[in-house]
């Protein structure tokens, strides 16, 4: 039973042995209309606000010290992300943040640029960083271990925060909807105004999700400056 349910989030559809189920992420460009390059339209409006507020808060909290553009990075990652969340939500589109072949690659990325920035450029503050001031000495073997190994499972919890959010809420709209087929016609009703609630809070979750692992990122980012 949980192999067939969980079945549902496999790629099955391909063409000469090539899953043309990953080109979902690139439906994400059809948001973007030629209208937007062009006319100031409320798209553009509407884009540039989201756009001009995430820069400042992220701007915030990268510090006085971050370079210029570094902010795009962030933002290009929300709405990426936002996308792809989103469109797992219409029919017989494939949810691909819904695998940790897309979110861990994303999130392993991005904490490997950053390690690899860190330790080359400001190696002194990556060993500072790991030993809490005010730490006694017996206990600074420990708490190396300890930094170690929450910055190393860092990728991972992004993943799979992630990723297990997002088939969380498909997994119950799935299961709500296998059961319209024996129910009354006066249940089919509340079965119906609920998968709109679930659909209401599947929205929100995409675009949390989508803002959570950008915040987290930039967080990762600022602790190498």
């Amino acid at each position: 039973m949980m192999n067939n349910l969980f079945s549902i989030f496999d790629p099955s559809t391909n063409l000469f042995n090539i899953p043309l189920n990953w080109i979902s992420i690139f439906i994400g460009f059809m948001f973007i209309p030629y209208s937007f390059w062009f006319i100031p339209n409320r798209h553009f409006i509407l884009w540039n606000f989201i756009s001009n507020k995430l820069h400042k808060e992220f701007k915030m909290l990268l510090g006085p010290n971050n370079s210029n553009g570094s902010t795009f990075i962030f933002i290009s990652l929300f709405f990426f992300i936002l996308f792809n969340n989103f469109l797992g939500l219409f029919p017989y589109i494939f949810t691909t943040t819904s695998h940790l072949n897309i979110s861990l690659y994303l999130s392993l990325t991005l904490w490997l640029s950053f390690m690899i920035y860190g330790w080359i450029n400001n190696t002194q503050h990556m060993f500072i960083h790991m030993i809490p001031q005010g730490t006694p000495s017996i206990l600074m073997p420990f708490m190396v271990l300890i930094e170690t190994i929450s910055n190393i499972i860092r990728p991972m919890t992004l993943a799979v925060r992630l990723t297990a959010n997002m088939i969380a809420g498909h997994l119950l709209l799935t299961l709500l909807s296998n059961t319209g087929n024996n129910m009354y016609s006066y249940l089919l009703i509340i079965l119906i105004f609920s998968q709109i609630l679930l659909l209401i809070l599947e929205s929100a979750v995409a675009i949390i999700q989508a803002y959570v692992i950008s915040i987290l990122s930039t967080l990762y980012s600022s602790e190498v400056k």
